[in-house]
C-alpha cells in the first residue's frame, strides 16, 4: 500500500500497488463558519436570553468588570459579586484608587485573584492615558492590562458596536460542533481562525448580540461533558456533528497536565476572642491574600501542640476538623484541620513565624481581611464569637 495524491491537487487518496485509488483520506479543509447562522441564532436569543445585569445596561465599564468576572466562573455566582463590585465602586476612578485590600476582599470566593489585580492595573491607564474613559477600539482595548482578544472583543462588540468576534470556550464548543473541525481548540492558531470566521459571518447591526447569542448558546444548550440539548438548538439543521450523531466527539483538545499534589496542616488557632491570620507572599498562587497558619504534610495532634509549643504557643484544647480539598488550576490541596485553643494568642516573645500572623475578631476579618476559598471549609470555625462552642470532642490540655 502506498499514500499519493492526484493531480489536481485536491484530496490524498489511498492507493495499492498498481496505483489504483481505494477510498479519499480525510484531510482538514479550509474550516469554514456556515453563512446562514446568524438569523436562526438571534431569533432563538432574542426569545431566550438570560436576563443579567450587565446586559440589561451594556456600559462599557459594567460590561468590562462583568467579562473579567465570568472567567472561570458560572453566571449565577457571578451575579451577586458583580452588584456589590458596582455599587462599591461605580467607575473607572474608584476603581484605580481603591485599596487593594478592599479590592481582594470584594473579589473574595470568585478565585484567580489576578484578574481582580490586573483590573484595577488597567483602570489606573485608563486615567492616565483616557482620562478615565474606556477606549472604545479593539486594538486599544487589547493594550490594557489583562485584557486579551476575547475581553477586547466582547467590549468593543457589546459596548461600542464593533464588528469583532468574542470567542471564548462555550463558542470553541459551538463551532467545533457545528463545523465537525479536529483540530485542537486548545491551539491559539485555532482559536484566531475561529474569530477570523465568526467575525466573517457576525451580522454588521448586531456584532455585540450576535457574540452574547453564542456565548449563550454554548452555555445553556451546546453543553460540555454530556449530552447537548440538540432539540432545542438553533443551529441544529446546520450542525454537522448533531447530523453525524456525533457531538460528544467534539471538540478535541490537548492532553491535560497532571496536577501536583500538596498536603497541608490547617490550623484555626483561636482564643477567647481571636483567631491568627496570616498573609501570603505578594507573588504567586493567591498572592496578598489571608490564610491560615499551616504546615506542609499532614501532621498529628500531637505534633501540632509541639509546633505550637515550640514557637511559645500554649494549647489549651485541640479538636481534629473535617479534611478538605481544593482544586487549581495545576495543582491540588489536600489539606487536614485542627482548631485551636490558646491561652493567649500574642506570644511574648515572638518566633519568626508567629511574628507574622495577624489576630483578627470574627467581624473585623468578614469586613477587612479576604481569605481565599480555598479554605472555605475551615472559615466558618472563625464566625462564632465564642469558640467553646465549636469544640466537641477535642482533647483538653489544661
Amino acid at each position: 500500500m502506498g499514500f499519493g495524491s492526484d493531480s489536481s491537487g485536491g484530496a490524498a487518496v489511498e492507493q495499492d500497488s498498481f496505483g489504483k485509488n481505494l477510498f479519499p483520506l480525510k484531510t482538514n479543509l479550509r474550516f469554514e463558519v456556515p453563512e446562514g447562522i446568524s438569523k436562526p441564532l438571534l431569533k432563538w436569543y432574542d426569545r431566550n436570553r438570560r436576563i443579567l445585569p450587565w446586559r440589561e445596561n451594556p456600559a462599557p465599564y459594567g460590561v468590562w468588570v462583568s467579562e473579567i468576572m465570568l472567567q472561570q466562573t458560572r453566571v449565577e455566582a457571578v451575579k451577586p459579586y458583580y452588584e456589590r463590585f458596582m455599587e462599591r465602586l461605580p467607575d473607572i476612578r474608584h476603581l484605580a484608587a481603591a485599596p487593594e485590600e478592599e479590592l481582594l476582599k470584594l473579589w473574595e470566593g470568585l478565585g484567580y485573584y489576578n484578574r481582580v489585580r490586573n483590573l484595577q492595573k488597567a483602570a489606573v491607564q485608563i486615567m492616565e492615558k483616557y482620562g478615565g474613559n474606556m477606549p472604545g477600539s479593539y486594538e486599544q482595548l487589547k493594550d490594557l492590562t489583562g485584557i486579551g482578544s476575547y475581553t477586547a472583543a466582547a467590549i468593543a462588540s457589546i459596548a461600542f458596536g464593533e464588528k469583532r468576534a468574542a470567542v471564548d470556550g462555550n463558542v470553541l464548543r459551538v463551532t467545533a460542533r457545528l463545523c465537525m473541525d479536529g483540530r485542537l481548540i486548545d491551539d491559539t492558531k485555532v482559536k484566531a481562525s475561529v474569530e477570523e470566521e465568526l467575525t466573517r459571518v457576525m451580522p454588521s447591526d448586531r456584532p455585540g448580540d450576535f457574540n452574547q447569542a453564542m456565548m449563550e448558546l454554548g452555555a445553556c444548550v451546546c453543553l460540555p461533558n454530556g449530552a447537548p440539548h440538540c432539540g432545542e438548538c438553533p443551529l441544529s439543521g446546520l450542525c454537522k456533528a448533531h447530523i453525524q450523531g456525533c457531538e460528544l466527539e467534539y471538540p478535541k483538545r490537548a492532553p491535560k497536565r497532571e496536577r501536583t499534589l500538596e498536603e497541608k496542616t490547617v490550623l484555626i488557632i483561636r482564643d477567647e476572642n481571636r483567631a491568627a491570620l496570616c498573609k501570603r507572599p505578594g507573588r504567586g498562587l493567591l498572592a496578598g491574600m489571608y490564610e491560615f497558619p499551616s504546615l506542609e504534610g499532614f501532621c498529628s495532634e500531637e505534633e501540632v501542640v509541639a509546633y505550637l509549643k515550640e514557637n511559645g504557643i500554649r494549647t489549651l484544647r485541640i479538636q481534629a476538623l473535617e479534611e478538605a480539598k481544593h482544586i487549581f488550576t495545576h495543582k491540588e490541596w489536600h489539606m487536614r484541620g485542627f482548631l485551636v485553643r490558646v491561652d493567649e494568642l500574642a506570644p511574648r516573645e515572638p518566633s519568626e513565624i508567629t511574628g507574622k500572623w495577624v489576630f483578627v475578631e470574627p467581624q473585623e476579618r468578614r469586613e477587612r481581611y479576604p481569605i481565599p476559598s480555598a479554605f472555605s471549609a475551615y472559615t466558618k470555625y472563625l464566625d462564632h464569637e465564642a469558640p467553646e462552642n465549636d469544640f466537641k470532642k477535642g482533647s483538653s490540655l489544661k
